[in-house]
């Protein structure tokens, strides 16, 4: 265990987190079992340890990150380590990668039950259903979603600056006052290029090739996260990376399943569950009319965010695509999103029509609001596309 504490100790006096998440302050930290879920990439465990920063000196031993990666865990128990780490005073401890981890949520649930003074905060693949698929931890753990940073994240990251998030309807109902106050700080419309290209993962602060490396992450999240969790055979790896390929290629589209099915050569009822997982996998998002969802054909499907546009498509992106893309990524979060009405692409909560435009030329319908790209400051109906980059 020293090892441990050791590895601890210098992973939080080197944590690199220049932007505090905005989950941090979202997340209900009296619990004594919390989930950190969230796509590879999008920096949970960056999350764990800066927590783990804000509460305890590196070398405070109440504390300790690990990770169930480490072969040490393919020779001891889960809840024997925990059970020694209580005994030594350990009251947090931080389990990244539980997925890795043979019967991890019943042994999550012992440490649970036995161990009354240990909080215990895990991350864990987007792909995990806690509920659905772990009956264990029903109504123990308190799970959230770590997404990529957000236009107002990335901004703040590299401006320094502190803006705030902004609710749906101070948005709707303020948006040309808090756009002025924005404005009068920063051009918001310098940033929005970078960050639809390479924003909303944080590892495009590495010096690496960053679309080299979100290629090696997407094909990590297809052949670990998904195959692995899902339990689906090696050999139909390729047949997801074709669907995968084929969905973006085309987005924002109508999925022709028979199509699919046809040339991937797999039933039509796998085509749908193959869309699921990666959605679970947040590298799609499946658009459906009011009061319908899976396993109906969605509408419309897009990618999950910008930045995958960029990096499957070989050729030149859409600029409606992205315009649409990072609408539907910034407004999800916390909103109900379904298909538009009267020309508009999106409603939002079941009450808002949004039409997303790169012009407000366009004809103005009252009952619709605008969301148009390019715009600085709005008007009336019409909104900057950029502030929904502001919703968290």
């Amino acid at each position: 265990m020293e090892a441990f504490f050791k590895t601890h100790q210098y992973l939080l006096e080197n944590v690199n987190a220049p932007v505090r998440r905005g989950l941090m302050d979202e997340v209900n930290w009296d619990g004594r079992l919390i989930g950190i879920k969230g796509s590879r990439g999008v920096g949970k465990t960056t999350f764990l340890l800066q927590y783990a920063k804000e509460h305890f000196e590196p070398s405070d031993r109440a504390c300790l990150y690990i990770n169930l990666n480490h072969f040490y865990f393919t020779n001891k128990s889960l809840a024997d380590f925990a059970r020694e780490f209580t005994i030594r005073g350990g009251k947090v401890l931080l389990i990244d990668q539980v997925f890795k981890y043979p019967n991890w949520s019943k042994e999550l649930r012992y440490c649970y039950s036995n161990f009354k003074d240990l909080k215990i905060i895990f991350s864990g693949s987007s792909v995990m259903r806690l509920k659905e698929e772990n009956p264990d931890l029903y109504g123990l753990a308190h799970s959230y979603n770590l997404r990529g940073f957000s236009f107002r994240e990335f901004i703040n990251l590299q401006t320094g600056k502190n803006f705030p998030p902004y609710s749906l309807e101070q948005i709707i109902g303020q948006h040309q006052e808090i756009a002025h106050s924005i404005c009068k700080q920063i051009d918001p419309m310098h940033y929005m290029d970078d960050y639809l290209h390479h924003g909303f993962y944080p590892f495009f602060l590495e010096k690496r090739n960053f679309s080299e490396n979100l290629l090696k992450t997407m094909n990590m999240m297809l052949e670990v996260d998904v195959l692995a969790i899902k339990q689906i055979e090696q050999s139909y790896l390729p047949k997801l990376r074709k669907l995968l390929y084929l969905m973006a290629i085309s987005t924002p589209g109508n999925p022709n399943i028979s199509q699919l099915s046809t040339d991937i050569e797999i039933s039509r009822a796998t085509v749908m569950n193959y869309l699921k997982y990666l959605k679970d996998a947040r590298l799609i998002n499946m658009l459906y009319p009011k009061d319908e969802e899976f396993p109906k054909k969605p509408a419309l499907i897009y990618m999950q965010n910008p930045n995958l546009l960029y990096s499957v498509r070989s050729s030149k992106v859409d600029a409606q695509a992205l315009r649409e893309t990072f609408f539907y990524n910034q407004v999800h979060k916390d909103y109900k999103v379904n298909e538009g009405s009267k020309g508009a692409q999106f409603l939002v909560d079941s009450k808002y029509n949004f039409k997303i435009e790169d012009s407000s030329e366009t004809k103005n319908i009252q009952d619709i609001y605008y969301a148009i790209d390019g715009l600085k400051e709005g008007r009336d109906n019409y909104i900057p596309l950029w502030l929904f980059g502001f919703l968290y």
